[in-house]
């Protein structure tokens, strides 16, 4: 019993999270090139779609852009779930 009181950290002990710094992790990630045109592609590929501004669908590739699919060829894009869209890369 002893070793289990031993254990258990008082709540003084355990360090506060620290506040998510939006403005720093705009500047230093997501204002680069490289992740505006990921982004824009990301959107162009919902407006072909015809998702709107809350959707809470994705937008899915059939095949891959790993594996050689188009970013925006409509044929290569279908709208499914959250859910169904994660669980594709859980594996």
């Amino acid at each position: 019993m002893a070793k289990i009181k031993k254990l258990q950290s008082s709540p003084a002990k355990i360090k506060k999270a620290r506040k998510r710094n939006y403005k720093r992790e705009y500047a230093q990630y997501h204002s680069k090139p490289e992740q505006i045109a990921n982004r824009a592609g990301r959107n162009k590929a919902r407006r072909i779609l015809g998702l709107k501004k809350g959707d809470p669908r994705e937008v899915d590739h059939k095949r891959p852009l790993a594996n050689g699919g188009s970013k925006t060829a409509r044929s290569n894009l279908r709208i499914v779930s959250r859910t169904t869209n994660r669980k594709k890369w859980a594996n």
